[in-house]
């Protein structure tokens, strides 16, 4: 379900971005053929800003409602580390350094220690 709104926000979005392009900083509308009135009223310069003001309303709605919804959608989604890169690692507890293990004890008996040889003198 999440990637099907997904892809409606997308197609939704890239509308928007065009019908907003689309129309004139001046109000004008596309002010394309606006000297016939051979269409009559519908494409006129007014009546082509009237139904980019409205539909760019209506799509700036939907694009609204759409972000609100993918946004409760995906509000508890994220739960592994990685989605976010401003995320920290987690720290590991600081613990105390390893001490050396004892000395196993084996059965064996220990070896007996080597002492050099006298030297022998004479009397």
């Amino acid at each position: 379900m999440t990637t099907a709104l997904l892809i409606l926000h997308f197609c939704v979005t890239v509308a928007l971005i065009g019908t907003v392009l689309i129309q004139r900083s001046e109000g004008g509308g596309l002010g394309i053929g606006s000297g016939g009135q051979g269409m009559g009223a519908f494409m006129s310069g007014r009546g082509t800003a009237n139904l980019l003001t409205r539909s760019t309303a209506v799509l700036a709605g939907l694009f609204m409602l759409l972000s609100l919804v993918l946004a409760v959608l995906n509000r508890g989604a994220v739960s592994g580390a990685g989605h976010d890169i401003l995320a920290q690692a987690p720290v590991a507890p600081v613990s105390a350094p390893a001490q050396p293990a004892p000395a196993a004890a084996t059965n064996a008996p220990a070896a007996p220690a080597v002492q050099a040889p006298q030297p022998q003198t004479q009397h």
